[in-house]
């Protein structure tokens, strides 16, 4: 029997789970808040892994590992921005998020931020936020399609087409039948794959290397002198705008829709406070580790070609058919935690959002999330097919775009700082709006134009705009 026989038998049996989870969680699925919530009813554990699994797609894995191998020590700037991202987020908006969600009844972010401009039944900023997640989650989910399609060849050989049609039908499938908690258990599930992934694969590429003296010793080896520079090829002030261009990751982190939720859904402060030691844990691991997994592949295996494939290559070279197969499942499970949360806040800001007024539209949410998650997945597949890109600069614009739109709002609101109407839309459109306009200027140093610029140009009109008077909306 072929490797790839193997692979594939371990893939399965992990898919058949991950179905069987969504026709569990379907006979808990009752209502609106059940579909996109969960009832509000997470415990740590689950709460804690499907936010970290959530936000962390085929690049926390493929993308970190690939840029890691091909720049060298300049990636590491990623992991102090991503878990500063997790500790102020768990540790600060989480709880301020939770009770304010569970205070106003609200289901999605946009509506606790937004809900309460469109009294007069206009929609005009809830229907802006719901745009601008639409758009950008398009183009993540189609980053994790795309993650899909390159596990799929790379293991299989399997036409890409054939692959991201393949691991898109497996995600649609139980987001469709088991709604928030189909998501929620699978993401969990996924989470400890991933971490387990995160700790095996580096640790034995780091063993082959000669442990962290053999690495380094490799590294100062290299021809190139930049892999070794914690700010590449730029120095001075060039050098301060990319260190901060690196750490906005977790800045935008606060913006993130299909994380915010988690945090709504969280069943009380006890949860919350030990899902943040598990959340911060689990991202340490994971980012740490897939930098290690970069740096000693490049080490192993100086000419792979495409670098996004080094998880790939060194799973192929170093491990057993069947033990591959297990982290071959971990990076789908990066592809599909995210891919499944994404779909679902997609769904959420159409059916529910943008009819949020209208009581009479209510009764047909469920139905109309159905649809929605289906056409979304249709689309992101064409997208991933017909516009292609690197996962990592994918995920990036999207990432971003969200955090820039959102992330200032999110920020005030917990802050007990309310914003008018007027501005609120500004600031969302300026957020999202600078990140599309700088995404296609050349690179500044760490993209710090398109990564920081977005966010602070629309925190400051929100800023400005705040209210001088409760009733002033």
């Amino acid at each position: 029997m072929t490797d790839s026989f193997w692979i594939m038998i371990t893939l399965v049996a992990y898919m058949i789970v991950l179905v069987l989870i969504g026709v569990w969680a379907q006979k808990r699925t009752i209502d609106q808040e059940d579909y996109f919530l969960g009832g509000r009813q997470l415990g740590p554990w689950v709460a804690s892994l499907s936010a970290s699994a959530s936000s962390s797609s085929a690049w926390s894995l493929l993308g970190v590992s690939g840029t890691a191998y091909a720049v060298g020590m300049e990636a590491f700037w990623f992991l102090p921005g991503v878990l500063g991202g997790y500790v102020f987020s768990w540790t600060y908006v989480a709880p301020r998020l939770r009770q304010a969600a569970e205070r106003d009844d609200a289901v999605t972010l946009s509506e606790l931020l937004f809900g309460r401009y469109d009294r007069d039944g206009s929609n005009v900023v809830i229907r802006s936020a719901s745009i601008i997640v639409l758009v950008s989650l398009m183009f993540y989910i189609a980053a994790q399609f795309q993650g899909a399609g390159l596990a799929f060849s790379s293991s299989f050989g399997m036409a890409p087409t054939v692959a991201i049609l393949f691991g898109a039908a497996i995600v649609l499938v139980y987001t469709l039948i088991g709604g928030f908690w189909a998501v929620a258990v699978t993401d969990a599930v996924q989470a400890v794959l991933m971490v387990s992934v995160a700790a095996l694969l580096p640790v034995l590429c780091l063993l082959e290397v000669g442990g962290f003296s053999g690495l380094w010793a490799g590294m100062a080896g290299m021809e190139d002198e930049v892999f070794l520079s914690f700010t590449g090829k730029y120095s001075g002030l060039a050098a301060v705008g990319f260190v901060f261009g690196m750490l906005s990751p977790g800045v935008a982190y606060i913006g993130q829709p299909h994380v915010m939720n988690r945090f709504m859904a969280i069943k009380d402060d006890a949860s919350l406070r030990q899902g943040r030691i598990i959340a911060v844990g689990w991202a340490s691991i994971v980012f740490s580790g897939m930098l290690v997994l970069g740096w000693s592949a490049r080490v192993l295996f100086p000419t792979t070609g495409n670098e996004e494939q080094i998880f790939f290559y060194a799973t192929q070279q170093l491990l057993p058919p069947v033990i591959a197969g297990v982290m071959i499942a971990g990076v789908l499970s990066a592809i599909m935690s995210t891919a499944d949360s994404q779909l679902l806040v997609a769904a959420s800001s159409i059916a529910r959002d943008w009819n949020l007024t209208d009581s009479r539209a209510h009764d047909k949410v469920l139905t109309d999330s159905r649809i929605v998650v289906t056409l979304v997945t249709v689309i992101a597949c064409a997208i991933s097919l017909f516009l292609p890109s690197s996962i990592f600069d994918r995920v990036l614009f999207a990432w971003h775009a969200l955090g820039a739109a959102f992330g200032p709002m999110v920020l005030l609101f917990i802050a007990n700082v309310r914003i008018r109407r007027t501005p609120a839309l500004i600031s969302l459109w300026l957020g999202f709006g600078l990140t599309v306009v700088f995404n296609w200027m050349p690179n500044t140093p760490g993209d710090i134009v398109e990564r920081v610029v977005p966010f602070l140009v629309a925190f400051a009109v929100a800023w400005l705009g705040r209210e001088r008077a409760v009733a002033d909306v």
